[in-house]
């Protein structure tokens, strides 16, 4: 709201927030982004850790290389499709599970 000040903060992310991104829609969209590629890389590096499988290994059961699942892996990486998302599930006896959840866009 226009006029209401703002509480005091001592939360560095917060802090951050309200600095580089709170009313810049732009960039709040490309930290959306990150954020989701970033939790998309650290899910198949737990799924297939928690199998016990090499990014060699998950590679031939997916069917693709190890530099594949290195970059499918990276946090920066952007280019995750549902296909090769399937592809990995599959491989490790699970399934790919899409939701839309509530934006936190701010009123």
């Amino acid at each position: 709201m226009p006029g209401k000040k703002q509480q005091p903060t001592t939360d560095a992310v917060e802090i951050l927030d309200r600095r580089y991104f709170r009313d810049k829609p732009e960039l709040e969209a490309l930290l959306a982004e990150e954020e989701a590629n970033a939790e998309i890389a650290r899910k198949i590096y737990d799924l297939r850790t928690a199998a016990g499988l090499s990014q060699r290994a998950l590679a031939k059961r997916v069917g693709t290389t190890a530099s594949v699942i290195c970059r499918l892996e990276d946090s920066d990486y952007e280019g995750h499709s549902l296909a090769m998302l399937r592809r990995i599930a599959e491989a490790l006896n699970k399934r790919v599970e899409i939701r839309f959840v509530q934006s936190r866009k701010r009123a």
